[in-house]
C-alpha cells in the first residue's frame, strides 16, 4: 500500500438529471454527518452565480449505503418540478459539517480554473455522445479520455453535448486481466469489502480466495461451476459437465459481491489505483502467462493514466447506463437452456445475483432511483445493513425477479432505453436456440413508448439491424448447435421477436422518425433504412459505436467487411433471395472510403440531430482525437440512392 485513503474513492458522477430531476453519485472511504448540497446557476445579469438551490439534504434526498468498512456509497436526488433552468450553466458542490466541501480537494476535477463543477440541462438534443464496452486492459485507447478532451475545448451550454449514453458492457465481470484481479483483492483489503460464504463450490468462502499471482487464470477450471448434463448438438453429444460461464476468457471471471464492488470502484477511481503497488514481474505462472501479466500491466498503465479525465467527463456530462451480458457475464440469458443451468446451480446463481447487485449499485440506480424505491432500495439496505447469506439470496431472488431496468428520457427526440437480457423471448422449438432479445410482452411496451412520438431515440446494445454476412454465421452455428460459441444473440435470431420488431416499425401510429444507437459488437457502422409501406415511410438510422475501448480482431474484420458486400449487395442474387419486408438498408461510407463499411478503432459515438430528429452528423471520436465520420449514401441522377449499399433486403 502507498498511503492512506482519500475522502473521496470514487466520484462525482452525474447521472439522471433535467428540468425536475438532480441525481449525483459518489463513494466516500469516511461517513458524513450531514450534507448540504448548493446548485448555482451563471448568470452575466447577476454578476455570478445566481443560487438555486442549497440546503442540507434530508434523509429523502440522500441514500447511504455502507458498501464495506471503508467505503459509503451515496446517491444524492433532488426531485422537484422545474428545479432545474435549462440551457444555461448550473455548478454544484457538496459540504459536510466534519470535512468541509467534499470535492474541493479532488485532483483535476473541474475544467480551467472553475472552483466546482457543472452541467447543462438539454432537453432539446441536438447533440449526444453514446458508446459501450470498455474493456480496461484491452490494448486500443480509452475514448472516454478523448471525449473529455474534447468537452473542455469548448465549455459553452451551445457546445456541450446533451448528455452521455453508455450502451452496455461498462465493465467486464467476465474478463479481467491477471493484474486487475490482484489490484481487487488488494482492495477488498484496503477498503474492508464484504467477504461471503459460498455454497456448492471448490472453495468453502470468498476468504478462501487467493490473489497471489500464481493462482491467476485458472478459474475456470478451479473454481467456476459445471453443468450436470451433457452437451447436445446437431453432431451428437460433445462432452458432459461443460462450463456454465462460456466466455472464452474467463480464466479470472469475477465472483465474489466484494470482487465486484471493487472492481467497479477500480473502474472509476484513480485514487485506488495510486495506492496499490501491482508487480511487473511475477512469479509462479507459466511462460505464457507471465507474457500476458506483463502486457496487461502495460494497457493497465494506459488506463489508469486516463481516470482522472474520464471522472472529470462524468461529473461534467448527465450519463446513463444500461447492462449488456459482460456486464453480468458472457452469453448472460442467451438460451433457455444456459438459463436453466445457470440459475438451477446454487454458486452460478449466487456468481450472477453479484453481477446484479453491482450493476444496480453502480449503474441502474443512478438512471431513475424511483423506479428501484419499493421493490430493489429496502432490501439493498437490509443486506448491506446486517450482511449474511440470507439476506445476500433474498436481494439476488428480487434483482433476478425485477422487471423496470429499462427507462425513458423525457427529451425532445424522446430517449427510450431499451432491456434486451431480462425479458426473452424463449425459443419453443428448443431450448438450445437463441432466445430473442425481448418478448411479446416487452415489445408491447415498448411500442406503447412510441406511440404519438414523432420522433424517437431507441438504446438498444445489440444492433436493430446487423451484417446479413455475421448474422448468416451465427445462424449457421445454432443449426448446429453452437450459438453459445458465437454469441449467437441478434434482433433477427429469433422468428417472433424479428415479426414483431418489424410489425412495429411498419405500425401507422409510431414514429415517421427512428435513430437506434447500439455498440456490442466491436465495430462501428451506420445505416439508413426505409421501409416501403407507406407513403413517406419512416426513416430509420442504426447508428452503431463500438467499443469504447475495444475492437474486433484486426486482421478479421476487413474480411468479413468484403465478403457481406459480395455476398449481400445491391445487385447479389444472395441479397435477393434473403430479402426481408421489402426493406433498404444502405451503409454509410466511413471518411467515404469506396467499398468499406465497418469501421475497426475504439471510438465513442457522436450524434447531431436537427430539429426533426434526423441526425446530421454521424461520427466516431477516437482516443487520438482523430474523428471518422459516416457520409451520406449518395443518390443516383434519379434521386435513388446509388448501389454503394452494404445490404438491401
Amino acid at each position: 500500500m502507498k498511503s492512506a485513503l482519500p475522502l473521496l474513492v470514487a466520484g462525482p458522477i452525474l447521472r439522471h438529471c433535467d428540468r425536475d430531476n438532480f441525481t449525483l453519485w459518489f463513494v466516500s472511504s469516511q461517513p458524513m454527518d450531514s450534507l448540504t448540497l448548493t446548485l448555482k446557476q451563471s448568470s452575466s445579469l447577476h454578476q455570478g452565480e445566481q443560487p438555486l438551490f442549497s440546503k442540507p439534504l434530508t434523509s429523502e434526498q440522500l441514500h447511504t449505503i455502507r458498501l464495506g468498512e471503508r467505503a459509503y456509497q451515496y446517491m444524492v436526488q433532488l426531485k422537484q418540478t422545474q428545479l432545474l433552468p435549462t440551457e444555461v450553466e448550473i455548478s454544484y458542490s457538496l459540504e459536510d459539517s466534519q470535512h468541509g466541501a467534499i470535492f474541493s480537494g479532488v485532483e483535476a476535477l473541474n475544467y480551467d480554473e472553475q472552483a466546482t463543477p457543472n452541467f447543462v440541462i438539454k432537453p432539446e438534443i441536438d447533440h449526444m455522445l453514446h458508446g459501450s464496452c470498455r474493456n480496461a486492459h484491452h490494448h486500443s485507447g480509452d475514448a472516454l479520455v478523448a471525449a473529455d478532451t474534447q468537452v473542455s475545448q469548448d465549455l459553452s451550454p451551445q457546445a456541450r453535448p446533451s448528455l452521455l449514453m453508455l450502451s452496455g458492457d461498462q465493465v467486464y465481470v467476465d474478463d479481467i486481466a491477471g493484474p486487475t484481479l490482484f489490484a481487487i483483492g488488494e482492495t477488498i483489503k484496503l477498503l474492508g469489502l464484504p467477504q461471503e460464504k459460498f455454497t456448492h463450490a471448490q472453495l468453502p468462502d470468498s476468504h478462501s480466495i487467493s490473489y497471489h499471482p500464481a493462482a491467476m487464470y485458472q478459474r475456470h477450471r478451479n473454481l467456476l461451476p459445471k453443468t450436470n448434463y451433457p452437451a447436445k448438438t446437431a453432431l451428437g453429444h460433445w462432452y458432459k459437465n461443460h462450463p456454465i460461464f462460456t466466455s472464452s476468457l474467463a480464466e479470472n471471471h469475477l465472483v465474489s459481491l466484494g470482487e465486484i464492488i471493487a472492481f467497479y470502484l477500480l473502474t472509476w477511481s484513480p485514487e485506488l489505483w495510486d495506492r496499490i503497488e501491482i508487480p511487473k514481474e511475477v512469479v509462479g505462472l507459466s511462460v505464457a502467462n507471465t507474457a500476458r501479466w506483463q502486457r496487461e500491466w502495460l494497457h493497465l498503465l494506459e488506463f489508469k493514466t486516463g481516470l482522472k479525465q474520464v471522472r472529470r467527463l462524468m461529473a461534467h456530462l448527465p450519463t446513463y447506463m444500461i447492462f449488456d451480458d459482460h456486464d453480468v457475464t458472457d452469453d448472460w440469458n442467451l438460451t433457455a437452456k444456459w438459463e436453466e443451468a445457470a440459475y438451477g446451480h446454487t454458486f452460478s446463481k449466487r456468481i450472477i445475483g453479484n453481477a446484479l447487485i453491482g450493476y444496480a449499485l453502480f449503474q441502474g440506480l443512478g438512471n431513475g432511483p424511483d423506479k428501484f424505491k419499493h421493490e430493489i432500495t429496502p432490501s439493498l439496505d437490509a443486506f448491506f445493513n446486517q450482511p449474511n447469506e440470507l439476506y445476500q439470496d433474498e436481494l439476488i431472488d428480487k434483482l433476478l425477479r425485477f422487471e423496470h431496468w429499462h427507462y425513458s428520457l423525457n427529451t425532445s427526440p424522446k430517449i427510450v432505453v431499451l432491456d434486451t437480457r431480462t425479458h426473452r423471448w424463449r425459443s419453443e422449438s428448443n431450448l438450445a436456440k437463441p432466445s430473442g432479445l425481448m418478448d411479446w410482452e416487452a415489445l408491447m411496451e415498448f411500442q406503447h413508448e412510441l406511440m404519438g412520438q414523432d420522433k424517437v431515440i431507441i438504446i438498444s446494445a445489440a444492433p436493430m439491424f446487423g451484417v446479413k454476412l455475421i448474422e448468416t454465421i451465427q445462424r449457421t452455428a445454432t443449426l448446429l448447435g453452437g450459438s453459445l460459441l458465437v454469441d449467437a444473440e441478434n434482433w433477427m435470431a429469433h422468428p417472433g421477436t424479428a415479426n414483431t420488431l418489424l410489425s412495429i416499425f411498419q405500425h401507422r401510429k409510431t414514429p415517421e422518425q427512428f435513430v437506434i444507437l447500439s455498440g456490442d459488437v466491436h465495430y462501428s457502422f451506420a445505416y439508413d433504412i426505409r421501409i416501403r409501406f407507406r407513403k413517406g415511410g419512416p426513416k430509420i438510422y442504426q447508428i452503431t459505436s463500438s467499443g469504447i475501448k475495444n475492437q474486433f480482431p484486426e486482421k478479421l474484420l476487413p474480411i468479413f467487411d468484403k465478403l457481406n458486400g459480395w455476398l449481400y449487395g445491391h445487385f447479389s442474387p444472395l441479397n435477393f433471395f434473403t430479402k426481408r419486408k421489402r426493406m433498404s438498408i444502405r451503409g454509410r461510407r466511413p471518411n467515404g472510403a469506396r467499398s468499406q463499411r465497418l469501421f475497426n478503432e475504439s471510438g465513442i459515438g457522436v450524434v447531431s440531430f436537427a430539429p426533426n430528429g434526423a441526425p446530421t452528423k454521424i461520427a466516431v471520436l477516437h482516443a487520438d482525437m482523430s474523428e471518422t465520420l459516416f457520409q451520406v449514401p449518395s443518390r443516383d441522377k434519379h434521386g435513388a440512392q446509388n448501389a454503394d449499399s452494404l445490404s438491401d433486403d
